[in-house]
């Protein structure tokens, strides 16, 4: 058995970017039995029947687990792995915490050091929410700072992170080495 996986990729944008069909179609070409780890709460209806939407998009090879926070425990042994998403993850930790950033950043970086021990290929969806609109609430902005904490720590962590922009991908991190570093 191989110690540490040997993908670990991070796919980050906004909401709709295109993040999850093409983390869905990266990992379909690493794996013919691949597991998807769902994080999502169904927080109401409408978002219920985005649920639902994202299950339609997986095909039957796909073995899906669901888990609201410890991610470690949804892994497989080997093989191939995609979370989506980190976001709706966080969002979860963050609620259970009482909206405690110092615990819930505490309990996101153990799990994601737990993802990078792990004995299979990880695909990361998370959703880029600090290039948007200021957020207007005291919890907004805490959460907006906490999910950007995060993000940095899983692309530092990560050995390709791809940008995903209108559907479009843009690698900025390949092999360790953030495309256009900087001076």
């Amino acid at each position: 058995m191989r110690k540490g996986q040997t993908v670990f990729t991070v796919i980050i944008g906004g909401e709709r970017s295109g993040k999850s069909r093409f983390a869905q179609d990266l990992v379909l070409r690493l794996s013919d039995h691949p597991v998807y780890i769902a994080t999502a709460r169904v927080w109401d209806e409408d978002f219920a029947r985005r649920i639902d939407r994202h299950r339609l998009d997986r095909g039957p090879e796909w073995q899906v687990c669901e888990e609201e926070k410890h991610l470690r425990n949804a892994l497989p042994a080997n093989g191939t792995a995609v979370i989506d998403c980190i976001t709706l993850w966080l969002t979860n930790i963050f609620m259970d915490n009482d909206e405690d950033v110092d615990a819930t950043l505490a309990f996101a970086l153990a799990e994601i050091d737990a993802l990078r021990v792990a004995a299979c290929d990880i695909i990361v969806v998370t959703n880029e929410i600090g290039m948007g609109v200021h957020a207007m609430t005291a919890s907004g902005r805490k959460f907006t700072e906490l999910q950007g904490r995060v993000n940095q720590y899983i692309a530092a962590t990560a050995k390709t992170v791809v940008l995903m922009v209108a559907g479009i991908p843009m690698t900025i991190k390949e092999d360790g080495k953030p495309m256009f570093p900087h001076s």
